[in-house]
């Protein structure tokens, strides 16, 4: 090693900007507590989120894998979001992290989708100020949820990378956790009630 500080270890810090500790396995243990599998397709985060999980013990017996598009085209190409989509709302919309979702969903065979799409900064995409992240929750049975944020200084030149992705992974997260809670395979026990979108 050279000495210079993994990325990873400075996200899963849990300070300002990072995610908070303890999060990724709280999700894992959540996820295998309801039977439940996932799969990720990130953009603004990078796969980060997926490399949250899979730091977690016990990750293999719920993360099914990631698709990290961080180019438009691959969007469509690797997650099946519609070309459309894309052309009419650009790269940057609640509706693509649900179509990343459900294309990362589908083609890793998980019972639950993430996907994650935003500006990180410092310059603004698809008329969206840096700052701003959707983040959507598919499940195969067809219940969904989703997060978004724009944060605060999110003028362009004054987001905070780091800050932007890790509130993205956090938000990721959180769903995770509600949609375990609210849903379970069959020969599991669920913590109760219906995933809601």
């Amino acid at each position: 090693m050279n000495g210079s500080p993994n990325p990873l270890d400075e996200l899963l810090r849990g300070t300002d900007g990072t995610v908070s500790p303890g999060r990724p396995a709280q999700a894992v243990a959540s996820l295998a507590a309801a039977g439940l599998t996932v799969a990720t397709a990130e953009s603004l985060t990078g796969g980060l989120l997926a490399a949250a999980l899979t730091a977690a013990p016990g990750s293999s017996a719920v993360f099914r894998g990631g698709l990290v598009v961080y180019a438009t085209e691959l969007k469509h190409s690797l997650a099946g979001v519609s070309s459309r989509l894309l052309a009419d709302r650009g790269a940057v919309d609640p509706a693509v992290a649900a179509a990343l979702a459900e294309g990362a969903r589908i083609r890793c065979g998980a019972d639950i989708g993430i996907g994650l799409t935003g500006v990180a900064g410092p310059d603004a995409q698809d008329g969206k100020p840096p700052g701003t992240w959707f983040v959507a929750l598919v499940s195969a049975t067809g219940a969904s949820s989703s997060r978004s944020a724009t944060l605060p200084g999110s003028a362009p030149g004054t987001a905070d990378r780091r800050a932007v992705r890790a509130d993205a992974v956090n938000a990721a997260l959180d769903l995770l956790d509600e949609a375990s809670r609210e849903q379970s395979r069959p020969g599991t026990e669920p913590a109760g009630g219906t995933l809601n979108g």
